[in-house]
């Protein structure tokens, strides 16, 4: 199969999951409000005449509703909402010469790429770092740290450069910052309803309790069951979207990497920049946890990301950097071969 068909495939791919993403997120909302309906529902079925008897199912149509508006806004507004968290600033004079060969690299790899030039930002910290954002390459953002532009040549900055057009190109950048958004407003609402102390009034529990002895029957232990499941589903909700993010950025990684090698004809500049990276020992503290995901290394260093296996692809939003830098100096060795600049150690 052709590179080209497998680029089109992981685009189609991505819109797909995509949509899929905003339908199981809503659907989450909607299980969150109507789950809580039937409890409220149960709860006060058996009070007393005058006390108050949960029927209409407010609770689900307006979490379905904040669903769908957190959707959306998370879709429109993620791009920028992730580079204004990231304290980001954009070049558009560049003001250094630091700057100007950020601007050219990023001219260059529009041109190799063959999409439009992205807005270019520079985010105000320590560590070397990038991400790309938006929602097609007709509105994408690269941003690189001022860490990154201080450790990396000219040629690893093109490659890394390279890296993030890469995602352009395959529309990672629509669905990662999707989930960023998602992720962020999903944390949000559980550390709300954390903060919050709900109380559900069930009316006159002696009246129910007569109620009950008449045979009018009641949750009973499948409510208690429903009950424990609601509330594991907000307990967990924070935890499960972040797994989701992992799940779906950690393979894209391998993708964007070889696509820098094709854009740039280079791909040990990529492995050169990504052990420069890897070697740098503070966070990315500009990066919240909620868009990890999206740059080109773990921001939080944390040891999973170093590591393969079950877990990790479960909880790392990232491969190894080791296995990528050992991918991309294979090509290198292969290009070396094919232009027949790499000499074969003597054997004996």
């Amino acid at each position: 199969m052709s590179e080209a068909v497998d680029i089109f495939s992981q685009q189609a791919s991505n819109r797909r999951r995509s949509r899929l993403l905003v339908v199981v997120f809503i659907a989450f909302f909607a299980w969150l409000g109507f789950g809580g309906d039937y409890i409220a529902y149960e709860y006060t079925r058996y009070a007393s005449a005058r006390a108050y008897h949960h029927v209409f199912p407010w609770i689900g149509i307006l979490l379905t509703l904040v669903g769908i508006a957190i959707a959306w806004w998370g879709w429109t507004t993620g791009p920028q909402r992730v580079l204004a968290a990231a304290g980001a600033r954009e070049v558009r004079e560049p003001a250094t010469d630091r700057e100007r060969v950020l601007v050219n690299v990023v001219e260059e790899m529009s041109i190799a790429s063959g999409l439009p030039r992205p807005r270019i930002w520079i985010v105000p910290d320590g560590d070397p770092n990038a991400f790309a954002t938006g929602h097609d390459e007709r509105d994408a953002n690269i941003a690189v740290t001022e860490g990154l532009l201080a450790t990396l040549s000219r040629d690893e900055l093109q490659a890394v450069v390279g890296h993030e057009m890469g995602h352009v190109k395959n529309h990672d950048v629509q669905l990662m910052t999707l989930l960023a958004g998602l992720v962020g407003a999903i944390a949000l609402v559980a550390d709300g309803m954390a903060r919050s102390r709900f109380s559900v009034g069930g009316g006159d529990r002696r009246s129910g309790g007569r109620d009950r002895d008449r045979g009018g029957g009641g949750g009973g232990p499948l409510l208690v069951i429903l009950l424990v499941v609601y509330v594991i589903s907000w307990i967990l909700a924070p935890i499960l979207s972040r797994v989701l993010a992992a799940w779906v950025s950690r393979g894209r990684e391998y993708l964007a990497d070889s696509m820098s090698a094709q854009f740039t004809r280079n791909p040990m500049a990529l492995a050169s920049a990504l052990e420069k990276i890897g070697a740098a020992t503070a966070p990315t503290k500009t990066v919240q946890q909620s868009f990890a995901h999206l740059c080109i290394a773990d921001p939080t260093g944390r040891a999973v990301n170093s590591r393969e296996g079950t877990v990790a692809d479960l909880l790392a939003t990232h491969p190894p950097l080791v296995l990528r830098v050992s991918r991309l100096r294979a090509m290198g060795y292969q290009e070396q071969k094919r232009s027949g600049t790499f000499a074969a150690p003597a054997t004996t």
